[in-house]
């Protein structure tokens, strides 16, 4: 397969997302996470209603990995914390039965060998792009050193 260069190259992309980008790379700062959760909606169990995701800590994505002898090759600032809370939201109960699967799962996703760096943020760009969910890159390139 032939790598393809992404469409995003072409666009005259924002002052402050070019400084996000330039110190983070296409990978999730604390503030970018928090704010991408703050989108993400799951079905309790038997409703058909929408509950809010939270944040969690990035040591609880941590200890979950280690309980089940799960080492992450690509985990960058927090990625795994993004895709933890994706897969709470979309698939926690469904096709992930269990904290183990959504660990495997984790792992499975952040360490896919023939994606590209960055590519789990450049999914949650595309589709906050598509779905009309405004970045206030402003507030997202206030580095947090």
């Amino acid at each position: 397969m032939k790598d393809r260069t992404s469409l995003d190259t072409y666009i005259e992309l924002p002052k402050d997302m070019k400084k996000y980008l330039a110190h983070y790379g296409y990978h999730f700062s604390k503030p970018m996470y928090e704010f991408a959760v703050k989108n993400m909606y799951k079905a309790p169990k038997g409703t058909s209603g929408m509950e809010k995701m939270q944040p969690i800590d990035k040591n609880k994505v941590d200890e979950l990995l280690k309980k089940y002898n799960i080492t992450l090759d690509n985990d960058i600032l927090y990625d795994a914390c993004y895709l933890y809370s994706m897969a709470m939201s979309d698939f926690f109960g469904k096709s992930l039965p269990n904290e183990q699967y959504v660990a495997m799962w984790i792992r499975d996703v952040m360490d896919d060998v023939d994606k590209r760096d960055g590519y789990i943020f450049n999914r949650f760009y595309a589709d906050c792009c598509y779905m009309g969910i405004p970045i206030d890159w402003t507030k997202m390139a206030q580095l947090d050193d």
